[in-house]
């Protein structure tokens, strides 16, 4: 059955996906992209503990969670190298198909979409921060002279991590439930809701760990919306990488994925009457986020 017409072009990624296209290859699958993510923490934790011991091992896994040094941070987003190739192993080994079908017709229409939708989205988030931060109590981070110098890993980490993400739910999730089912209630529902599932934390943002989820599920939604709009897996994660690279690289929530930041604004996110007002402008920001990068792709 054809698309909806205002994602037509999106059967460039769904055509290869449907020669294997069963749903039970599914399962294989995810379990070939759960070892592919946990099998090299596993092992780091192994050499980790041999080298230092378990408290030390403990302790250092748990300044990785947390991000909130240069180099938790870093190996924090280089975990997600794993997740990133599992993807990429899944659909040639159970379905048949190149890596590069999950991208795009060709390279050069994916990395058109990524650097357009990308610069357009970052120039609009930084210009928005006068207004989106205004009267915020922000805190010195690690210094322009020191995050030059860990710039070229920290871009690479957050490529890898946001990469992991789309590849996984948009690139490859996405189009292996548009092969089988026509409406984009399915295709682009349930990736989201995983999406937003994956970003449900309780024990770490309290009573606002359903309002995260929803932002979440909602970036979802417009990243796999703007996917199918260009057809190629390169608007979604310029999109992406745009909004982490302000949430990482410029100003942080402090003690949380800090890290890397210029800036660290002190925000308990468990507290409904700090956090959801700053949650709230983040989804006005995104909405526009978002309609910009369809004005930038013309879609």
């Amino acid at each position: 059955m054809p698309l909806p017409p205002s994602y037509s072009v999106y059967e460039v990624l769904i055509a290869p996906a449907r020669q294997r296209s069963e749903l039970w290859r599914l399962v294989p699958a995810a379990i070939l992209i759960a070892c592919a993510y946990t099998l090299p923490l596993l092992v780091l934790s192994a050499f980790l503990t041999a080298e230092y011991g378990s408290l030390i091992t403990a302790a250092l896994i748990e300044r990785m969670v947390r991000g909130d040094t240069p180099g938790g941070m870093l190996l924090l987003l280089w975990t997600f190298l794993g997740l990133a190739l599992g993807p990429m192993a899944a659909v040639r080994m159970i379905h048949g198909r190149g890596a590069g079908t999950l991208f795009g017709p060709s390279m050069s229409v994916t990395l058109s979409a990524f650097t357009r939708v990308f610069l357009a989205v970052l120039a609009l988030q930084v210009v928005l921060m006068p207004l989106t931060l205004s009267g915020a109590d922000l805190q010195p981070g690690i210094g322009l002279a020191a995050l030059l110098g860990y710039l070229p890993f920290a871009l690479t980490g957050i490529l890898i991590q946001t990469g992991a993400e789309e590849v996984l739910f948009r690139g490859y999730l996405q189009s292996q439930l548009a092969a089988r089912f026509r409406s984009p209630l399915i295709w682009i529902g349930i990736p989201s809701a995983l999406f937003a599932w994956g970003h449900y934390l309780p024990e770490e943002y309290g009573a606002n760990a359903g309002m995260i989820a929803l932002w979440a599920a909602v970036f979802g939604v417009l990243a796999a919306d703007l996917t199918a709009r260009s057809g190629s897996l390169g608007a979604a994660l310029g999109f992406h990488m745009a909004n982490n690279v302000v949430a990482l690289l410029i100003v942080g929530v402090g003690g949380t994925l800090d890290g890397l930041a210029l800036w660290s604004l002190p925000i308990d996110l468990t507290d409904p009457a700090v956090a959801r007002p700053a949650l709230i402008v983040d989804f006005a920001t995104m909405i526009v986020s978002w309609l910009l990068a369809r004005l930038a792709l013309r879609v």
